[in-house]
Formats: C-alpha cells, sequence, structure tokens
C-alpha cells in the first residue's frame, strides 16, 4: 500500500512542472514548520547554542530549513524526471574538473557530502553527468520506504549497496574499479566513531572516510549543494582534494583526515546555515562517556571494534526519529 501511495505521488510529481512543484512545496513547507514543533524547537535550540543566534536569527533560519525541506520532499518525489539533458539546469557544479583529475588518478573517490539541502539530487546529478557513484544506503525506519528511494537513485544512475554483510566488500570492488564512493561526512558515528570538535562540541564522526582514504591511498573530496538564492535549483560546491597522510600512528593520522572532513563541513554550514538539517542528533553520543567507556574496553584488554563500511558507525544512544 505505502509503495503504491508513494510510486503514484512520485508520478503526479514527475509530471508537474518543476516552478509549480516548488511553490507547493514552499507551503507543505510552511505546514511542516507549524506542526512539528518538536523538530522545530529542537533545531533553534541547537543553532542558537552551536552558531551562537539570538532568538529572531535561529528563527529565521530555521523557519527557511523547513520551507526548504518543503521543496526537497516533493524535488526527491521528481526524480524519475531528472535525465542528462534537464539537470544541467536544475544543479550546477562549480568546478567539476577537480572530480574528473581526482578519478583519473585511477584510486577511487572518497566523495564526503552532508546534510544540505537536497543530498538526493546531488547524488543524481553525479550519476546524470557521467560521475561513477557508488554509496551505502541510509537505514530508514520503514524498509519499503528505503526501497523506494533506493529505486529512484539506482534510476538516476547511483550504484546502491543495500544494507548488510556484504556492504564493506561492495564499497571495496567500487574502490577498486576506480569509482566514487559517496559517505555522508555529518552523522553521528556512535561509541566506536572517531571525536572531533563540531560547532565546538566534540561530536563522534564515522571511521568509513578515513578507512577508504587510507586503504587506497585515495583523494577526499568534499562536495556540498545548497538551493539557489531564488529557490529553484542547485548549486554544488566542489572542494579542493585532502589526502591520508599516514605517519605511522593511525589513531592520530584518523582523526587528522576526520577533523580535516569536519572542518569542511562546519564552513559549508555557516555559510549556508539554512540549508543543513539542525534537527538532527548530530551530537548523539556522549563524549565523556563514550571515553569511559574506551578506557574500561582498554583496561580489559577489548580495545574498540571499527566498521568503516557504516555510515552511521554503530549505535550510540538510542535517537528519537525526527
Amino acid at each position: 500500500m505505502l509503495y503504491t501511495v508513494l510510486k503514484t505521488l512520485s508520478f503526479l510529481c514527475s509530471h508537474t512542472p518543476y516552478k509549480l512543484l516548488v511553490h507547493v512545496g514552499r507551503g507543505l513547507g510552511h505546514l511542516y514548520w507549524h506542526i512539528a514543533k518538536k523538530q522545530r524547537v529542537r533545531a533553534e535550540e541547537t543553532i542558537r547554542e552551536r552558531l551562537g543566534c539570538d532568538e529572531a536569527r535561529a528563527h529565521e533560519i530555521i523557519k527557511k530549513l523547513f520551507v526548504n525541506l518543503g521543496v526537497t520532499v516533493l524535488e526527491m518525489l521528481y526524480m524519475p524526471a531528472l535525465n542528462k539533458d534537464n539537470i544541467r539546469g536544475l544543479v550546477t557544479f562549480d568546478h567539476p574538473e577537480i572530480l574528473w583529475e581526482a578519478l583519473n588518478q585511477k584510486k577511487g573517490v572518497v566523495m564526503l557530502a552532508c546534510h544540505m539541502d537536497n543530498w538526493e539530487w546531488l547524488g543524481a546529478a553525479l550519476a546524470l553527468n557521467g560521475f561513477p557513484l557508488s554509496a551505502v544506503e541510509k537505514p530508514q525506519p520503514n524498509r519499503v520506504y528505503s526501497d523506494f528511494m533506493n529505486e529512484l537513485r539506482r534510476g538516476a544512475g547511483q550504484e546502491i549497496f543495500a544494507r548488510g554483510t556484504s556492504e564493506i566488500f561492495g564499497c571495496v570492488r567500487a574502490m577498486r574499479k576506480g569509482r566514487m564512493l559517496g559517505l555522508i561526512a555529518d552523522q553521528d558515528g556512535g561509541w566506536d566513531g572517531i571525536f572531533v570538535p563540531f560547532f565546538g562540541k566534540m561530536a563522534s564522526t564515522p571511521t568509513g572516510p578515513a578507512y577508504f582514504a587510507k586503504k587506497f591511498k585515495a583523494p577526499c573530496i568534499p562536495i556540498f549543494i545548497v538551493r539557489k538564492p531564488d529557490g529553484y535549483g542547485h548549486q554544488v560546491f566542489v572542494k579542493e582534494p585532502f589526502y591520508y597522510e599516514d605517519t605511522g600512528h593511525p589513531a592520530e593520522d584518523d582523526e587528522r583526515l576526520t577533523r580535516k572532513m569536519t572542518e569542511a563541513v562546519e564552513e559549508i554550514i555557516r555559510k549556508y546555515p539554512e540549508n543543513w538539517l539542525w534537527f538532527q542528533h548530530r551530537w548523539n553520543t556522549p563524549y565523556e562517556e563514550a571515553m569511559e567507556r574506551r578506557q574500561k574496553q582498554a583496561a580489559s584488554g577489548k580495545g574498540a571494534h571499527h566498521a568503516p563500511g557504516r555510515q552511521d558507525g554503530g549505535k550510540g544512544r538510542k535517537e528519537q526519529k525526527p
């Protein structure tokens, strides 16, 4: 039943003129802002704490975020209408040559994205522009919804690895083929994540980027998408690549790359705060408690376990659904 509803909505959206779709999406965003009190309050509290905004400024930014989210939802449903001809007018890349130069090294590329604007269109735009993109699906509470989203992603030309025991091997195969491996750089990394400062607070961060960058000596490229000022279409910023510096001290080397990655994410969010999901549980795993757990593990001789292929880095505290 849910799949049929989603397919019907997607059919309707993908046959709606894009500008009309944006207009309707804005209306949905305003409605979402009014009814999603828990998410709205959490977002405003977080942005005041992390960016130091006053109440009026926080209110303004978060309202824009919710309006953008309304458009983003309809744009996701619109994805079957995207093709190689129209995508160039809807999503603009500032420096695509950086990606092609990195791919030409034949080592694979670790692509670092985050929950900015319509990150689903970022993947679609890359694939439709000819970039060989592979990614691991983000787990969703509903399996039907996950399958539907994966269908949309694959329809745009992305290679998607479903969650399971083979996901790490899929990522390894993609890197060996010289493909781009899309990883999310702004999720909570759980108890086994790498803790680095993020907006002034220690945040557990996934270990995957450091693992794959080291294993394949591959370039890491932060890439971010934001909505254009008029609300129609998107701009993609491709940053200069950086590399894993192997000094023989794995913990320090992993932390150094993860810090670089996180600093790039923080920089783009500061420039475009209305594009980031401020209500997500980014600091879900408490730093002090994680350090205590690791000290106990070290004392018992167990050590910490890392799951490089997982983008959630394992589980920290149980998250509430947004």
